[in-house]
């Protein structure tokens, strides 16, 4: 593959399983960053508390991707991955256009009704990256597949940032989550012509044990490849799930009059999308995965280390330190594809599906240890003992992961 030409390689990159599922990707990061922008106007205006109810509305989605990973993860796996990529889609876009109706919800429970609608559009949302990265892993040359998987990842991030304009130029936060709705629904007509991974085909009518989400914790070296893959996607929403969506948490203490969670979201996510298509061609120079991974992560570190005790006084200071964050934590999409290679074809969906959904479903867990700590802490010193742990875990197991650069994926476990 090294002699194809580079019309050739733009062909493979610019495919139709590649176009879809960034497209997939774009809608899907909408809609799941949404609530966060919208979190403080929608429950101020639906008179709910922002804080409290925010938080467990937040952690019911995260939840809901918990458990959505490891459905979509194995119907991926039994079923094939365009089913989830159908099936996923449908789900998180009914719920979002009905959560853009909630102003006309009996107001009754209304926090409830909101968490359970954030809790479906999470078990819809859980299914969409995992399966298109394992549909473009499995279909594009194996030299090439760092770069394709990060075209989706850096053109499907771009999503948050275009949820924080449509809420500015829509007028309203419930219009927001109906264009998402919409958006998804239309996706859906695009995807006919797509196919279906010729890997998984090759075994789609064999005997082997297809999607056996347990199968990850009865073998050990399987548990501990597994417990990695998680571990080294954890740095990305510390800094989403604490230091952006949190980010009015931050204002006072740093002498800041007001922080737009919202605003801290968008930033982040512009740099995360070029951080996302940097990260593809940082592997490929260097002809790693773990690699990329680690010097993205170092980079990371001393952004969260001088945001947090640099005198980060200003509101643009803010948004700035966001920026680098993102292009820090812009490894996501490689962090998934990394999780793809290192299991066979007949898991390898449960593993790229539920590993990322992992990661956000401990955001709860990290958001818990945060306020722990605020108990007797400052926010950010809270804030510095949760990155403490997060980022000890995550470069111990970067840097002890198999490396899958130029990995043959046509294997089962």
């Amino acid at each position: 593959m090294n002699d194809v030409s580079l019309s050739s390689k733009l062909k493979h990159i610019l495919s139709i399983p590649v176009i879809i599922s960034a497209l997939g990707y774009f809608v899907d990061i909408y809609d799941l960053l949404l609530f966060g922008i919208v979190r403080i106007p929608s429950l101020k205006a639906l008179g709910l508390d922002p804080d409290i109810a925010g938080t467990f509305i937040l952690n019911c989605q995260m939840i809901g991707l918990l458990l959505g990973g490891i459905f979509w993860g194995v119907f991926g796996d039994k079923k094939g991955r365009l089913s989830v990529l159908f099936g996923s889609i449908l789900v998180y876009s009914l719920a979002n256009i009905a959560c853009g109706f909630l102003p006309y919800f009996p107001k009754t429970n209304l926090v409830y009704q909101y968490a359970a609608l954030r809790f479906i559009a999470g078990i819809g949302l859980a299914g969409e990256l995992g399966a298109g990265i394992t549909l473009v892993s499995e279909s594009l040359p194996k030299n090439l597949r760092a770069i394709g998987t990060s075209v989706v990842a850096g053109f499907g991030l771009m999503g948050a940032v275009v949820a924080q304009l449509t809420v500015e130029l829509s007028g309203g936060w419930n219009i927001s989550y109906i264009i998402g709705g919409v958006l998804g629904i239309l996706l859906l007509f695009l995807r006919i012509s797509v196919s279906e991974s010729g890997i998984y085909k090759n075994i789609e009518e064999s005997n082997v044990s297809k999607g056996n989400f347990l199968s990850f914790f009865v073998n050990k070296d399987r548990f501990v490849r597994y417990f990695k893959c998680i571990a080294i996607g954890l740095p990305t929403w510390y800094c989403i799930g604490i230091l952006a969506v949190l980010a009015n948490q931050f204002a006072p203490e740093m002498g800041i009059e007001n922080i737009s969670p919202g605003k801290a979201i968008m930033w982040a996510y512009v740099g995360i999308s070029i951080g996302d298509l940097m990260s593809g061609f940082i592997s490929h120079a260097l002809k790693s995965r773990k690699m990329a991974i680690f010097y993205m992560m170092l980079f990371t570190l001393f952004g969260v280390l001088w945001m947090l005790f640099g005198n980060t006084n200003t509101e643009t200071k803010y948004y700035l330190f966001c920026v680098w964050l993102g292009l820090g934590t812009g490894y996501w999409a490689m962090f998934v594809t990394l999780a793809a290679e290192q299991f066979g074809t007949n898991i390898r969906n449960t593993a790229a599906t539920t590993v990322p959904n992992m990661v956000r479903g401990l955001v709860p867990a990290m958001i818990f240890a945060f306020d722990f700590f605020k108990n007797n802490f400052s926010v950010i010193m809270s804030a510095a003992f949760v990155g403490f742990f997060v980022f000890g875990v995550a470069f111990y197991s970067s840097l002890t992961i198999s490396e899958t650069h130029n990995k043959d994926l046509e294997f089962t476990e």
